[in-house]
């Protein structure tokens, strides 16, 4: 594979055990792997406590699975999760995993994962078993992940382009959840990726044929040139 190539990233998520709300911040932190390129919310969605995902699904290009509880007290979303991640870690076109799910059951598919070299990224909520947190490459409480999301985004302010809160709270999560060199520069580059992980983000949309050009109308951020041809963004308010 090329350097240039996107890694190919998998975020299967256990419905019955994952909160639609934590979706944003999770396709953030999957973009320090790659690309997520394929994502899949499993569940039977006969049930109205899965309806808080259905909007998610159509905003994020989310694939529904649909898993119908055949036998009382059995769950086949688990085994049918288990089986479309095997799947795809044997045709070997996948370079990380996301598994967003609080349910132990997922402890040894993400040791199997591991056993290939493949990272796997775990979400889940507080009460997540240890067993299932310690199999994977890492493991993050989502929880944690939203009020961190909230938090960073408070500061967004209008532009005088009209550019909407939603857009800025994007831009500057995206800022924040890249890495930043010792004067708070990230690269561009990255804040494009992290920011068209989460959501299907283009700045022609917002009447921008770049994202640089987007980047310079908005007075949070500042732009440098460096002598390398890097180009790189630092958050300003």
């Amino acid at each position: 594979m090329a350097e240039h190539d996107p890694r190919n990233i998998a975020l299967l998520i256990d419905a019955d055990n994952a909160s639609p709300s934590g979706i944003d911040p999770v396709l953030t932190v999957l973009a320090e792997l790659g690309q997520v390129n394929i994502r899949r919310a499993y569940g039977n969605w006969r049930k109205a406590s899965l309806k808080g995902w259905v909007d998610k699904m159509h905003r994020y290009g989310i694939e529904p699975q649909q898993q119908f509880d055949l036998t009382k007290g059995k769950n086949a979303t688990d085994m049918k999760m288990t089986i479309d991640a095997l799947d795809l870690l044997y045709r070997g076109r996948i370079h990380g995993f996301g598994i967003m799910s609080s349910d132990s059951d997922f402890m040894p598919l993400a040791m199997r994962i591991r056993q290939d070299g493949i990272p796997v990224y775990g979400f889940g909520g507080a009460k997540t078993p240890e067993a299932f947190r310690q199999a994977c490459s890492r493991f993050i409480d989502v929880n944690a992940l939203i009020k961190a999301d909230k938090k960073e985004s408070k500061g967004v302010t209008h532009t005088e382009d009209g550019l909407d809160d939603e857009l800025l709270a994007l831009l500057l999560d995206a800022y924040n959840a890249s890495k930043r060199d010792e004067k708070g520069f990230a690269k561009l580059a990255e804040v494009g990726q992290r920011a068209g992980n989460r959501s299907s983000f283009d700045t022609r949309n917002y009447g921008y044929a770049r994202l640089i050009d987007l980047i310079e109308a908005v007075p949070n951020f500042s732009i440098e040139r460096r002598g390398d041809g890097q180009v790189m963004v630092k958050r300003l308010r």
